[in-house]
């Protein structure tokens, strides 16, 4: 098997996005465990997330770009929220057959329990590391990110 020189920062994010596929394995294994017994799995929680954290409501198609996540994933799993009277459908003054996506009472009170049991789950986590150490972290994954959402796809080179 031929294998391609990496540089070392190359190399170095290679094991980096090794350790963050292993690491979010881990984080929704953990998510559907501490959200079960509200019904919820990590991807509902992560919509439910996405639509309590945008500024206004926002149709499927927009809550799926903010994710990075498939439209028609995000569809489906709305419309099982949806089902459960978590979420609400409301009409759309910009687009007829996009409607916007917003939190039922049932689907705040549901979010609000699940941060409830994230909170001391995450501050055990976090316990031994340094705040500062998790900031570098958060600001380099975020220039990843915005890199990436920047390409549409890797670079073919052949």
């Amino acid at each position: 098997m031929k294998k391609t020189k990496r540089t070392p920062a190359g190399e170095a994010l290679t094991n980096l996005m090794l350790d963050l596929f292993r690491l979010s394995s881990r984080l929704l294994t953990v998510g559907d465990r501490l959200a079960a017994g509200l019904g919820l799995t990590s991807a509902r929680w992560q919509i439910l997330g996405a639509i309590v954290e945008a500024e206004r409501p926002q149709p499927v198609a927009w809550l799926a770009r903010d994710l990075g996540a498939n439209r028609q994933n995000v569809q489906r799993i709305v419309n099982d929220l949806h089902g459960e009277g978590l979420v609400a459908f409301e009409a759309n003054p910009h687009h007829r057959r996009a409607q916007l996506v917003v939190l039922t009472d049932k689907g705040k009170r549901t979010f609000d329990t699940a941060m409830e049991l994230q909170a001391p789950w995450v501050n055990g986590l976090s316990e031994g590391l340094s705040v500062k150490d998790l900031q570098t972290v958060h600001r380099v994954v975020a220039a990843l990110r915005k890199k990436l959402e920047s390409k549409d796809e890797p670079e073919e080179r052949v």
